[in-house]
């Protein structure tokens, strides 16, 4: 008997990976997440801690705040190889069927948001890369670029997500990247040392943000990525190397570039990083290099918006959500101001943060996540008020405690009062 033409079509989104197609090991991972932490965007919020902090203030942020984001990403990471489900089905299981549609549809728009900056920065830095070498004058060559770089990612939209990550990253965008900030790393530690290093290493902040806010400036960049990363790690062999993999590549990328965007400011004190980039000698090369890289940003945003997309509406598979994303960013990035970033970024953390802390405390330690997926209900009251709650407590906790920052008790309050809330069988059958 054939099917009906009206049967629903399969929500991909919702249903775990089965073992035959879980093709990532380790190093796939921390590939993979090395690249996405690498990128101009992250440089230039680096940038943004200087110069309010001293030296030895921002690196101590960077460094906790990138092993403290990443360790989280990892964590996730796990959740979604161990359960085989995507963000979206983290999400049902924990919040319900029905009120998960919110936190998915506000992962959507963060998505959105996230590509059409990615965008607005690659055709800046190719329109900058243009000029610098002498072309590019011409007020069209920005929506040029713009149109560029958004076909780029429709092209790879259409492809296979798992090839790309083991082909393409891996084999050839990763060593390139790699080349590309060990260049600009010796050029700017160069040029700091012929300026002093030892005045620029001792050097006092100006004030205006402490160290724990910069902390959550710092962990913002990783929480950003809080709702994607399942989508990629469940197609992971193992739930530790899938932690692993993701805490190492996305730690040290992100100290990496959050530390070169420091050092620029310190020695080429600029309000357009890109272009004290392409002062340092193969600058142009180094940047380039990076501009390619930061395409899989752009790509890894829309992947998961499409995932995202699906989960509400399978009808369209993840492919054409994946098209009409690309599109979506494209043409917003051709129309919207996207410069004002460090107030969307906490707005993001204010959301995600706790979202996730609850998401922890409720599946972690071997919580059967497709199981409750199966059997969730339309709304889960206990998380959602947990949820509502550490978003307040995002909001008051520097009101409060002035310097406390906000990432940190935010997330665990959500964490402590998920995993205290758990149903006592479930708790009861992990235990033993």
């Amino acid at each position: 008997m054939s099917s009906s033409p009206a049967a629903p079509a399969a929500n991909e989104a919702l249903a775990p990976v089965s073992p035959d197609r879980r093709v990532f090991q380790w190093h796939d991972h921390a590939s993979l997440w090395f690249s996405l932490g690498v990128g101009l965007l992250v440089m230039q919020v680096g940038a943004y801690l200087m110069p309010a902090l001293g030296t030895k203030e921002a690196l101590i942020a960077i460094v906790a705040g990138s092993i403290v984001g990443a360790g989280l990403l990892g964590w996730v990471a796990k959740l979604g190889c161990d359960s085989g489900l995507a963000s979206a089905g983290l999400m049902h299981a924990v919040y319900g069927r029905t009120f998960a549609s919110l936190p998915i549809i506000l992962n959507i728009v963060q998505l959105v948001g996230w590509g059409t900056f990615e965008l607005v920065v690659m055709r800046d830095a190719t329109v900058a890369i243009g000029q610098q070498s002498g072309a590019m004058a011409g007020a069209h060559w920005p929506v040029l670029a713009t149109l560029l770089w958004g076909g780029v990612v429709m092209l790879l939209i259409s492809g296979s997500m798992v090839q790309l990550v083991r082909k393409v990253i891996a084999r050839v965008a990763l060593p390139l990247v790699v080349l590309s900030l060990l260049w600009l790393s010796w050029q700017f530690l160069s040029l700091a040392q012929a300026q002093g290093w030892e005045s620029l290493w001792t050097r006092k902040g100006e004030g205006g943000m402490g160290v724990l806010p910069a902390l959550d400036l710092v962990i913002a960049m990783p929480i950003s990525w809080l709702p994607l990363v399942a989508d990629y790690a469940r197609h992971g062999k193992d739930g530790g190397s899938a932690l692993r993999g993701t805490w190492l590549g996305y730690a040290l990328a992100n100290m990496w570039c959050y530390s070169l965007g420091v050092l620029v400011a310190l020695t080429l004190p600029s309000k357009d990083l890109v272009q004290a980039l392409l002062l340092a000698q193969g600058g142009l090369i180094a940047l380039s290099l990076i501009l390619i890289d930061e395409v899989d940003n752009a790509y890894g945003d829309t992947y998961s918006g499409a995932v995202s997309a699906h989960s509400l509406l399978p009808r369209w598979g993840v492919r054409k959500w994946g098209l009409t994303m690309a599109a979506v960013c494209t043409a917003l990035a051709l129309v919207l101001p996207m410069h004002s970033l460090e107030p969307f970024l906490l707005l993001l953390s204010s959301v995600f943060v706790p979202l996730f802390g609850v998401i922890l405390g409720r599946l972690a330690f071997g919580t059967d996540a497709p199981a409750l997926l199966a059997t969730a209900r339309k709304v889960n009251a206990a998380p959602v008020a947990i949820w509502l709650a550490g978003i307040a407590v995002y909001h008051l906790a520097p009101k409060l405690l002035p310097g406390a920052g906000s990432a940190l008790p935010a997330l665990a309050f959500s964490f402590a009062l998920a995993w205290a809330s758990r149903p006592r069988a479930r708790r009861n059958a992990i235990e033993r």
